[in-house]
């Protein structure tokens, strides 16, 4: 029996609305992105030029960097939860609009007390974006196939972002000012606000919406006063200014898990970690902060304080390094249901650790051009990296709790991220030859390189681990 046209007609309009709403979402969610780790990384290619004009001391200038991963990481979880409950839209908005002012803020900070202010709300504003932003291709993508191609386009853009950021900020820089970036980015943040009210369709959980205070508080603060431990590290661990934010920090995050395990809406839901994908989602997300973003972020500053190359170069190696990754990332979306995500993890851990190896010895050899080899090695790997994670953060939970995991897996990237250049930044600074009192040293920035290999494996390793658990999983919705 022949189908009537009208009825045809009918049954393909809705196929053609969904694809229009699922490709304007990833244009807007990707292009967030790519703005999110452009801003992320800016500052890395010009922090001398940047320490410099706002009068920071070494110690400081870690904060310039890992400052908007305070808030990033405070705040991941729950911009997520905020998002399935009160809408993932509207979240990610709001953190567009905030990135903005912030951003605007770090260009016109007249001190470094006000710059590192800017970064940490920064780090809010993209936590927004970021936990939502995957939410929002979680709930317009359902197949796998689709979320493959979405979440590896995303992925991509990471390495976009990072490559791109460092470059720009280092042309500006050479222009006219440091400054010159952030207002650029600030002004596009800006647009982007404006404009995705109209490219993205709102979509939140069918339940009451509450917000778990006890829950925000607590992991807001405990995971704070941890990366404030870890930061101030840098110049010795048994000092007071150390020790206290350390353990209430961590008698905070005990706190939150309890809180978490007997609350009745609670912000991360404990059961999903009897999901093998979101256990190894979560700890294969804090490898990668800890072996593959740590190390990275910090390497451009290493080169051009031991090898002597400009803000420009510095920016061009980290390009090679992200773009490598945004390459493998993208391609990810053609073969992403081939692999498992696993072994996808546990490749891109070993080609980071290969990149690392590769390196060794470019400060003695006075040598920028023996990091190209690594770093194309090592950016390979995080490409697969980023893919897997991506899927996985959007997979492993229900359809009603994809910012949740979005929230969870860049949460744990990210608090990976600042023990990475906190520990890679004290190590090139401590190992310091007979005489030096300052600075970076090459052999310092060989353990850097080792150290990062190390941990590389050691998660690739964790990756692999699949422990079964009897206990039922949450039923998928």
């Amino acid at each position: 029996m022949s189908t009537p046209a009208g009825a045809t007609a009918r049954s393909a309009a809705p196929v053609a609305d969904a694809t229009r709403t699922g490709s304007r979402a990833l244009f807007a969610v990707c292009a967030a992105t790519l703005l999110v780790l452009m801003n992320y990384t800016a500052p890395v290619a010009v922090l001398p030029q940047t320490a410099r004009s706002l009068g920071a001391g070494l110690t400081t200038q870690t904060w310039l960097i890992n400052a908007i991963t305070l808030g990033l990481a405070a705040t991941l979880l729950v911009a997520g939860s905020l998002g399935d409950d009160f809408g993932r839209r509207r979240i990610f908005r709001a953190g567009l609009a905030l990135l903005a002012a912030s951003t605007l803020g770090a260009a016109v900070a007249p001190n470094a007390g006000t710059f590192v202010a800017a970064r940490v709300l920064q780090g809010v504003a993209s936590a927004a974006i970021l936990a939502a932003g995957l939410g929002l291709l979680g709930h317009a993508f359902h197949t796998n196939h689709g979320r493959s191609h979405a979440t590896a386009r995303w992925a991509s853009m990471l390495g976009a972002g990072i490559a791109l950021g460092p470059l720009t900020a280092a042309v500006l820089t050479a222009l006219g000012s440091w400054r010159w970036s952030h207002l650029m980015l600030a002004a596009v943040a800006a647009v982007l606000a404006a404009l995705t009210g109209r490219l993205l369709a709102e979509s939140r959980a069918e339940r009451p919406a509450r917000i778990d205070v006890p829950g925000v508080l607590t992991l807001g603060a405990g995971l704070s006063l941890l990366l404030v431990a870890i930061t101030a590290g840098r110049i010795g661990w048994l000092r007071p200014a150390v020790l206290i934010p350390l353990v209430l920090g961590t008698l905070l995050l005990a706190a939150f898990v309890v809180i978490e395990a007997r609350g009745r809406a609670p912000m991360l839901d404990l059961a999903l970690f009897r999901r093998p994908d979101f256990r190894i989602a979560t700890i294969g997300a804090f490898f990668t902060g800890l072996a593959a973003i740590g190390p990275s972020t910090v390497l451009p500053v290493l080169v051009q304080r031991l090898v002597g190359i400009s803000a420009l170069g510095g920016a061009g190696l980290a390009f090679l390094w992200a773009g490598a990754s945004f390459v493998v990332s993208n391609q990810m979306r053609h073969h992403g249901t081939r692999f498992a995500p696993t072994r996808q993890l546990a490749l891109g851990f070993a080609l980071t650790a290969a990149g690392y190896l590769a390196m060794l010895g470019y400060a003695d050899a006075h040598s920028w051009a023996r990091t190209i080899p690594g770093l194309l090695i090592s950016g390979a790997g995080s490409g697969l990296l980023n893919a897997a994670l991506a899927r996985l953060a959007v997979t492993s939970v229900p359809l009603d709790r994809v910012a949740m995991g979005s929230g969870a897996n860049n949460t744990a990237r990210y608090v990976g991220s600042a023990f990475g250049v906190a520990a890679s930044i004290t190590v090139a600074s401590s190992l310091l030859p007979a005489g030096q009192t300052a600075g970076f040293s090459a052999h310092g920035a060989d353990v850097v390189l080792l150290l990062g290999a190390g941990v590389a494996v050691l998660g690739g390793a964790a990756t692999l681990i699949r422990r079964r658990v009897t206990a039922p999983a949450p039923a998928a919705v």
